[in-house]
């Protein structure tokens, strides 16, 4: 394939900075997920439908990649490097009416501690989010008061727990205060990091961590002040080990509930362990979502708590203008993608494609022509993808090629640009499928910023759906030629 632009006219002002390291280990990392994607095996391709579009061509159709909960809360937190800031007000349910309900606009106003003050400001907190705003006066509250929070992920909920359960804590009593639940091996380090960092100024306070690969020796007994791990461990060392007095917990959390329950056996575990500690802890429970299996598992958990619920951001196409390109081949799909991104600048791009073979396929491609682009595919480990998230983060790669994983709530403030290499099409109708449409160009116009969404189209068929779209959502998706550049420079001035 020719190619004579280079993706590579980028909007520095938009604060993305590249982002260098000397650091061995994480490059031999780079180094093996470049060639994994630069090795997939394309002709074992997707399980997949196609569908004859009327100019004879083939679309290719596939079932969603099966990504766990767990896998998509985690990449949704490796990307999260800021707070998602929200217009949406917080809901509080009161068990009992005398539980005090207070808010707060600043973090000195809750009297904390000097040393976890400082900790919070060299962590880049300013002041209170929405959520932290009410759940901080409540969590810190005498007696201590149970709660149930339900938040999107990036509003602050893993530094309000945090924050809550270390002003617990007793320095001088050498036995665990606090444990933390998480669902799986990466939410329990990542939410550790967090606590590490936030109590650094409190050297006294000592962490372990209760996942795979930690093991005790039978009769040990843990003197750290706050555990953080996964439920069959934390069972195996409060049950089979007894490593510790549970008696002796201040603090139980529960994080990611909505994960945990989705997650075969957890919530038996989580119930054990729940059950073993004494009447007086402070029981915390958090998910990103609150409907009725997370309610039912919640009330079994924690008795007699204040239930405060901060309704989602809803994706909107308010702030994003839309556009199409007609193509009548792969050929010409290729080029038109290398014209507008060496012609428009931007922060960062998500382009979305129909199939992990496609979006592999099209990450090679583009690599093979000396461009530095990202790929998120069910191929790719856990791991790999964390490494490939990572670097979308820190701008070393600026454009991210993905199905439909990355349409789930994965937000990046710098995205400008969406890209729908492929219109999303529903399996079982075969026609567009709108919400996913929305989800994906939903990455972009975010924040109150202005969006772009631009729509390939290679057939009548798929011409048709541009269609469906506009009067389904009732906004106007223009055409653009992707041969002309001066009409590529206005779309940019925009």
């Amino acid at each position: 394939m020719e190619m004579t632009t280079k993706i590579d006219n980028w909007d520095e002002s938009l604060g993305i900075n590249d982002f260098n390291t000397d650091d061995k280990p994480k490059a031999a990392e780079e180094n093996q997920l470049t060639t994994k994607i630069e090795n997939i095996n394309l002709s074992a391709g997707d399980s997949s439908a196609s569908v004859s579009t009327t100019n004879g061509t083939t679309t290719e159709l596939t079932a969603d990649e099966n990504v766990s909960t767990a896998d998509l809360s985690y990449m949704r937190k490796v990307l999260r490097n800021k707070l998602l800031h929200t217009k949406n007000n917080v809901e509080v349910h009161r068990s009992k009416p005398d539980n005090p309900l207070y808010s707060v606009k600043s973090f000195e106003e809750l009297r904390l501690p000097e040393e976890l003050l400082k900790g919070l400001y060299d962590m880049g907190f300013s002041a209170p989010s929405k959520i932290q705003e009410t759940a901080l006066p409540l969590l810190l509250a005498n007696p201590p008061i149970n709660l149930i929070a339900q938040s999107q992920s990036g509003t602050g909920k893993t530094a309000a727990f945090v924050l809550a359960s270390l002003c617990r804590v007793e320095p001088a009593e050498r036995t665990p205060q606090v444990i933390v639940m998480s669902p799986t091996y990466e939410l329990a380090i990542q939410t550790g990091e967090v606590a590490k960092q936030m109590a650094k100024h409190i050297p006294q306070i000592t962490f372990r961590f209760g996942v795979r690969g930690e093991n005790i020796q039978r009769g040990e007994q843990i003197a750290d002040h706050v555990i953080i791990g996964t439920p069959g461990k934390l069972m195996d060392w409060i049950i089979k080990f007894k490593a510790f007095d549970v008696k002796k917990v201040k603090v139980f959390i529960l994080d990611e509930a909505d994960v945990m329950i989705d997650t075969q056996g957890h919530r038996h575990q989580s119930i054990r362990i729940q059950r073993s500690l004494p009447e007086t802890c402070q029981m915390m429970l958090f998910s990103a979502t609150y409907d009725k299996p997370v309610m039912d598992f919640a009330e079994q958990v924690i008795k007699e708590p204040v239930i405060i619920k901060l309704k989602r951001e809803e994706e909107s196409l308010e702030n994003i203008n839309q556009y199409y390109v007609y193509c009548n081949n792969e050929i010409e799909k290729y080029n038109a993608l290398a014209n507008i991104f060496g012609t428009i600048s931007m922060g960062q791009a998500f382009i979305f494609c129909h199939t992990k073979a496609s979006a592999a396929r099209l990450a090679q491609q583009l690599r093979k022509d000396g461009h530095s682009v990202g790929l998120i595919s069910g191929e790719l480990s856990v791991e790999e993808r964390t490494l490939a998230l990572q670097r979308f983060r820190e701008g070393q790669e600026r454009v991210l090629i993905a199905t439909n994983v990355m349409a789930r709530g994965i937000d990046v403030e710098q995205v400008t640009v969406v890209v729908n290499y492929d219109l999303p099409i529903n399996v079982e109708t075969r026609e567009v499928d709108k919400e996913t449409y929305l989800h994906r160009i939903g990455r972009t116009g975010r924040f109150g910023k202005e969006g772009l969404a631009i729509n390939f189209v290679d057939s009548p068929k798929t011409f048709g759906f541009i269609t469906d779209l506009e009067i389904h959502f009732g906004r106007k998706i223009l055409k653009l030629d992707a041969t002309d550049i001066d009409e590529i420079e206005k779309i940019n001035q925009e």
